[in-house]
């Protein structure tokens, strides 16, 4: 129980770190310039289509995947896991940074399909949505939400959930 507070201190206090931009004219926003109103309805929608995982290893809590060295247990309280999930999000925001006012939308898709599935890496190319975001065109409903399929399947309740995302986070 002493590991996994210690864990969750040292998650937290990373989290409150700030990067300062160096050069250049204009920078990303920051993750503190995203409301702290959105960011608790991205916690929210996120537990209620994630749920609880309890023993389904290797996810623990809301959907955190254990990486190595990782010592959560599937036991972990809900204010553990609300605290898991808020720094995996806090982190993918400050990842997704670049993607502007939309990079807490970027984030919250990153945090259920993965941030390599998005942005590329190696032989996985980069999704339309990250082209379109970097092209400067906003207009990304359709590529959006065309993440809701599972091994090439259309399943209705991820394409409810991305609806759901998009209405809310989306920032025109």
């Amino acid at each position: 129980m002493r590991v996994i507070a210690t864990a969750i201190c040292l998650i937290l206090i990373c989290c409150g770190m700030v990067v300062q931009a160096q050069g250049g004219s204009s920078s990303p926003p920051a993750t503190e310039q995203i409301p702290d109103s959105l960011f608790n309805k991205a916690v929210a929608c996120i537990k209620g289509h994630e749920g609880w995982h309890g023993n389904h290893l290797p996810y623990v809590g809301y959907g955190h995947k254990l990486l190595p060295g990782e010592t959560f247990t599937p036991d972990m309280s809900e204010a553990q896991a609300d605290s898991l999930l808020r720094a995996d999000l806090m982190k993918l925001c400050r990842m997704c940074s670049r993607f502007g006012k939309n990079a807490l939308l970027v984030a919250t898709l990153s945090y259920n399909v993965g941030y390599y599935r998005l942005v590329g890496y190696g032989k996985i190319p980069k999704s339309r949505l990250i082209q379109k975001l970097e092209a400067g065109d906003r207009d990304i409903y359709n590529e959006y939400i065309s993440f809701r399929c599972y091994k090439g399947k259309l399943i209705p309740s991820i394409e409810r959930r991305r609806k759901k995302e998009f209405r809310l986070l989306y920032i025109p």
